[in-house]
């Protein structure tokens, strides 16, 4: 079994990943770390834990763990680390964006590798310490990854996608309380958003003479979880050459899939799921791309990066059902 640690777990990653450890069938939960709720049982935290368990979230961590999870906020994880000597023998998977960009993916004498798992699984399967990939970027990055991997990027690549609200995290703000959020739709960081940084290096990564614009117009949606994307490019594929391209790209993937018939944010959420759908338009290729926030773009491709670091069968403990309705 292997012996897995959270910190930070009251948040909705955090929470996210109690969820799947709980019921993964290779794993043994031996802590859940939080500052703010230690003392209380998980499920004051996460209500629907509520019989589930009766473990208590703990003041400390310590390192008699094979991986620890860091369910923390963006600057926290390499605060974490430094204040604390984590053993060189604990896997970490750090799903902020401390250690996401190759500018900063390394700390001390530990190597931080990019966890698409998509794109990177052969080297996941090498690594020690693991960057997951922000929910955005998972979500918009499988949407363009059989392009660049063609070398078939070569235009201004357009995207609107819209988020849910969980994807600003647990502590309340103006633009996440249900009076402003419900019935409403904004945009918000347009052609700037952080992801923005990480999907540009993947990209070229696969494509090293792609180095065009990536214009990317963020929504805040009036529901929960769940990300929905259109990203549209000039492409010289036809319809049928693209469909081919991105079905053999993923042919082996467990979780993306690409639907002939058009795609929905219900199909998703509560899963570890990607659709897509490819459609041309005149000369230009429209994809549409879905995912989780909280699973397939944070606590589940987590999951799915540890499953590959330690020689599981990837999809070990995150056959998670969702709902049509």
């Amino acid at each position: 079994m292997i012996k897995a640690g959270i910190i930070g777990g009251a948040g909705y990653t955090g929470g996210e990943a109690i969820r799947i450890l709980l019921n993964h069938p290779d794993v043994e939960l031996a802590y859940v770390q939080s500052s703010s709720n230690a003392g209380n049982p998980l499920w004051k935290a996460h209500p629907d834990l509520m019989g589930e368990t009766e473990m208590l979230f703990s003041a400390e961590w310590h390192g008699d763990v094979d991986v620890m999870f860091l369910c923390v906020g963006h600057g926290d994880a390499r605060k974490f680390m430094e204040a604390n000597d984590v053993p060189a023998q604990v896997r970490i998977i750090d799903l902020s964006q401390d250690f996401r960009l190759a500018a900063g993916a390394k700390f001390g004498s530990r190597e931080f590798v990019y966890g698409l798992t998509d794109m990177n699984a052969g080297k996941i399967a090498n690594a020690k310490n693991i960057a997951n990939p922000g929910c955005f970027a998972t979500c918009l990055q499988l949407g363009l990854l059989p392009l660049a991997a063609a070398g078939m990027l070569k235009n201004e690549v357009h995207i609107s996608a819209t988020t849910g609200s969980t994807g600003a995290g647990q502590k309340p703000s103006a633009t996440t309380h249900f009076s402003w959020r419900a019935n409403n739709l904004s945009v918000y960081k347009p052609f700037t958003h952080q992801h923005l940084l990480e999907i540009g290096e993947s990209l070229r990564g696969l494509m090293p003479s792609f180095d065009k614009e990536i214009n990317f117009i963020p929504y805040r949606g009036d529901f929960t979880r769940g990300i929905f994307a259109s990203i549209y490019t000039e492409c010289d594929l036809s319809q049928e050459q693209a469909v081919k391209l991105y079905k053999d790209y993923y042919k082996d993937s467990p979780f993306t899939f690409v639907c002939d018939d058009n795609i929905n944010l219900k199909q998703v959420v509560n899963t570890n799921k990607c659709l897509l759908h490819v459609e041309k338009h005149g000369s230009k290729l429209l994809v549409y791309s879905t995912i989780d926030n909280l699973l397939k773009g944070a606590s589940g491709q987590a999951v799915e990066n540890m499953n590959i670091m330690f020689g599981l069968d990837r999809t070990a403990g995150l056959k998670l059902k969702g709902s049509a309705f």
